[in-house]
């Protein structure tokens, strides 16, 4: 017999959508940073990429955001 599981949507709280995105980039950070350090050899230059990539990102994504509030579809 199979089990029923309902499951009520989680709000999407100002804090929750914070939380989410900084997890998001440090785990995106990351991954960029590993891959740079498999590509490059170095730690040091895989540390630079991440560190530039994490600001370069957040700033990419908010103009991204803020140029889709003009979008009517």
């Amino acid at each position: 017999m199979k089990e029923e599981v309902h499951s009520t949507p989680i709000q999407e709280s100002h804090t929750r959508s914070l939380v989410k995105g900084l997890t998001w980039r440090i785990l995106a950070t990351t991954t960029t940073t590993v891959i740079a350090f498999i590509v490059t050899g170095h730690v040091e230059a895989a540390l630079q990429i991440g560190f530039f990539e994490f600001f370069a990102k957040l700033l990419i994504y908010y103009i991204h955001e803020r140029v889709w509030t003009r979008i009517r579809l």
